[in-house]
């Protein structure tokens, strides 16, 4: 029997990278990673007899292509049986596809198992690119699987963001009978500023999956909602609860009455609780002021409001209303303005009692059932609540149990941590001397509106003190919206290298990721901890280079594997985290793109990449911090690194057939394209080296893997593009680093960091950092580059000026090859 035809995966003349296994987090729960299932290996537990794979690069089969993020399946008892007769090839799987069920052969290696009640989610995500993503990002596909009806989410609605609840989770139109899955979608509920935004009441094609309003129901998959919580933590599991109401006659939320030394209160009863035999109310008494004061009673000494006899009743006349409701504004207008600043995700503090301050991040603001004041559902650090973000049988808002605490907004105060800059109000000196609270939970980057909502403002990002900037910018470029190098903060790390794996992980990176904000205090840990154990005593104190200090985390404390393997004309093999570009200067490239550089660099040393790197990061062409070679630089929003690949197949930039040869010297010549390597095919090479001014090139044999010696580019479609995308730029101007992150798919997608924008007092004073949305940037990666030649930096708007001509450092990420790396 002759077997089937296989399919040929486009670039698949590269080296093979072996999958590894995620590393193990510090509780010892290993982090969830996929690695691909080839024939021989155990099958993964799937129902109905099927499994199920993503697709994790493009795969051409016969005359059709399978871009990356396509899904296919195969069942169980063909595969079972195809290897006990011994037909199925050690490389291939012949598999349907689940987009438009055709039959195709396709590599092993490029395939990544997915599980059902996964798979049913990512289906439903029309976007094959967005698909992929999804399926790399695992926490949110995590998150996604776990989640529960009634449960908060936020909405991206043309750039704007909205509050929802989940009200259904499933599929909207029936199965076809050609396909084992139905996609499956959140059926959502919009509130607050977005109802009226939807597009139905619960109904989509004639079937009610829930009800709703009129236009506040949407149908959504799993890649247009953030749920909530949305960094990190799995929902906390509903427990039972007793029926407090059946054993007393008081609940949290009723508003009572009780005597504290001889004098007659009321209050709000925050929570109900037995002690022995002695069941206790705690309380918030209204009277106390700005600062709730909780007080814990007997609950034979309160009264329930509908209870309370008028005799007992203070005077609450209309006019001694309005004058304790003076009274209870505290400090009147001025701290109204300042609790008016507060909203959600906003840092505070709150006194539990007297010298007993607690800290935490508001999660949700508005009005409980039967009580006045505006109210705040503070998500607390530490285990002092009273709830795990439910009220009377309603969820507001999500965190771990006895975390959760509802307080009146009134009582909240700005953490000093956040605010010293406001008027007044709170001391500086104190605010210097403050901490990052430690995050032991493990957050995804942050990404598209949650980047813009944490991250944007005034002492936001990492705050820089004393020569620190070149490591705040580099950490926030690195840590703030990607996970491309988080294999730093989970590789499993000697004892003495482990303190400065957890300083980065507990106190700057997580901080980063769920507060939007790191004290200078944290990275001088860091700074420290670097000095002791690096070859230089300056780390704490010192100026350094980016790339000093990277190469001396990464190599020599915590022995992540170098990012780049290079090779160059056939020698050994060279390693490295950083690449230098070094070309002479050139009369053709005025305003170059980093692309450009990037290929004249690797031609003018004879270099190839060994294998697809995870990151890349690559220095600009400047010596010391003053001299640039080029006086701007355009950012190239894609590296193609496809002709850069060693062994590589490669295609003839002439005709599209596969190349077997390559011309530097054509490169240089000004009759092609300024950009891409100069290979041909036989015929076109030929024909190119015909005219006499090209006659004495001498082109280099490239080599041409087994599987693409017959290929013509008549009976196959072209060879696809390894491309990887750029997340972050590092750029310096007089001795000092900032950073421009891109936190999103579009152009206008960007964020400028700095670690001292600004400054609070004099030599005892402290630094601002601030984060800024930078669209303009867009303006400028538009224009054509004699426009952008001519522009001027001092007229450029906004920062784009400092990303154009202070680039120091680029920074790219293949997010498919973060999944073995």
């Amino acid at each position: 029997m002759v077997p089937p035809p296989t399919g040929k995966r486009l670039g698949g003349g590269r080296p093979r990278l072996a999958a590894r296994r995620a590393p193990a987090r510090e509780d010892g729960v290993e982090a969830k990673m996929t690695t691909a299932v080839v024939p021989g290996s155990p099958l993964p537990s799937q129902g109905d007899g099927n499994v199920y794979y993503i697709l994790t690069d493009d795969f051409a089969y016969g005359s059709k292509l399978f871009p990356s993020g396509s899904m296919c399946f195969l069942k169980e008892r063909l595969y079972l049986r195809s290897i006990a007769c011994g037909t199925t090839s050690t490389r291939c799987m012949r598999v349907t596809m689940l987009d438009d069920h055709s039959i195709a052969t396709v590599e092993a290696e490029i395939l990544q198992p997915v599980n059902e009640e996964e798979a049913v989610f990512l289906l439903a995500i029309n976007n094959l690119n967005e698909r992929l993503n999804c399926f790399l990002d695992r926490c949110s596909l995590e998150v996604a699987v776990k989640a529960t009806v009634g449960q908060q989410v936020i909405v991206d609605l043309s750039q704007h963001l909205f509050t929802g609840t989940i009200r259904y989770i499933g599929k909207i139109s029936k199965s076809p009978l050609s396909s084992p899955l139905c996609p499956s979608y959140f059926g959502v509920e919009l509130q607050g500023d977005g109802e009226g935004k939807g597009h139905s009441d619960g109904t989509y094609n004639g079937s009610e999956y829930f009800k709703c309003k009129q236009n506040c129901g949407l149908f959504l998959p799993l890649n247009k909602i953030q749920f909530i919580p949305a960094l990190g933590s799995d929902p906390v599991r509903e427990e039972p609860k007793p029926d407090v109401d059946e054993v007393v006659p008081v609940k949290a939320g009723d508003t009572i009455g009780f005597y504290l030394d001889d004098i007659f209160r009321q209050g709000i009863a925050m929570d109900v609780y037995k002690e022995g035999t002695q069941w206790f109310v705690k309380v918030c008494p209204e009277e106390e002021g700005p600062t709730d004061v909780f007080r814990d009673i007997p609950m034979d000494s309160v009264v329930k409001e509908g209870l309370l006899s008028p005799v007992f009743e203070p005077d609450m006349a209309p006019g001694s209303q309005r004058q304790l409701k003076r009274e209870r504004s505290g400090s009147g207008e001025e701290l109204e303005s300042e609790k008016q600043s507060l909203d959600v995700n906003s840092m505070v503090q709150i006194t539990l009692g007297k010298g007993n301050p607690v800290s935490g991040i508001i999660r949700w603001l508005g009005y409980l059932p039967s009580i006045e004041p505006k109210m705040a559902g503070v998500e607390l650090d530490e285990e002092k609540g009273v709830t795990d973000g439910e009220w009377l049988g309603t969820r507001y808002f999500r965190c771990p149990p006895k975390r959760g605490l509802f307080v009146k907004l009134q009582s909240c105060q700005p953490d000093i941590r956040f605010q010293c800059v406001s008027s007044g109000l709170l001391d500086p000196s104190t605010c210097s001397r403050m901490d990052s609270p430690k995050v032991l939970a493990n957050f995804p980057p942050l990404r598209n509106g949650t980047a813009v909502r944490v991250l944007q403002g005034r002492m936001r990002g990492i705050q820089g003190h004393c020569n620190s900037c070149y490591m705040d910018a580099a950490l926030f470029s690195l840590f703030s919206c990607t996970s491309v190098l988080d294999s730093m903060l989970f590789k499993p790390s000697l004892p003495p290298d482990g303190h400065v794996q957890k300083i980065l992980r507990d106190e700057i990176v997580n901080p980063l990721r769920r507060n939007g904000f790191v004290h200078a205090n944290s990275v001088m840990q860091l700074r420290q901890q670097l000095t002791e154990k690096g070859q230089c005593s300056s780390f704490a104190t010192s100026e350094k280079d980016p790339e000093e200090f990277l190469n001396l985390i990464m190599h020599h404390i915590l022995g992540i594997e170098p990012l780049l393997k290079l090779q160059s004309g056939g020698q050994k093999e060279q390693e490295c985290y950083c690449y230098q570009i070094f070309i002479d200067k050139q009369e053709g490239l005025v305003v170059p793109n980093v692309q450009q550089l990037v290929e004249h660099s690797f031609l003018s040393s004879n270099l190839k990449l060994v294998e697809i790197p995870s990151c890349f990061i690559i220095q600009m062409p400047r010596f010391g911090k003053e001299y640039k070679m080029f006086s701007k630089i355009i950012p190239s929003l894609e590296l193609d690194i496809t002709d850069l690949l060693l062994d590589s197949p490669r295609e003839c930039f002439v005709c599209g057939d596969v190349a077997t040869e390559e011309c530097s010297e054509c490169f240089k010549d000004k009759m092609f394209a300024v950009t891409g390597m100069k290979q041909y095919c036989k015929s076109c090479c030929r024909q190119a080296h015909s005219h006499y001014q090209r006659k004495a090139h001498r082109p280099t044999k490239l080599h041409v893997p087994e599987e693409f010696q017959s290929r013509s580019h008549m009976d196959s479609p072209r060879i696809p593009r390894e491309r990887m995308e750029l997340f972050a730029v590092l750029c310096i101007e007089t001795s000092h680093y900032v950073s421009f992150v891109k936190y999103g798919p579009e152009k206008e997608n960007w964020l400028f960091f700095d670690s001292m924008a600004d400054r609070h007092g004099d030599e005892n004073g402290f630094n601002i950092p601030i984060v800024t949305l930078c669209p303009e940037v867009a303006k400028y990666l538009q224009l054509p580059v004699a426009a952008l030649a001519m522009e001027q930096p001092r007229d450029m708007e906004g920062v784009a000026k400092r990303l154009f001509c202070d680039a120091y450092m680029y920074m790219y990420q293949s997010k498919k090859m973060a999944l073995y790396k």
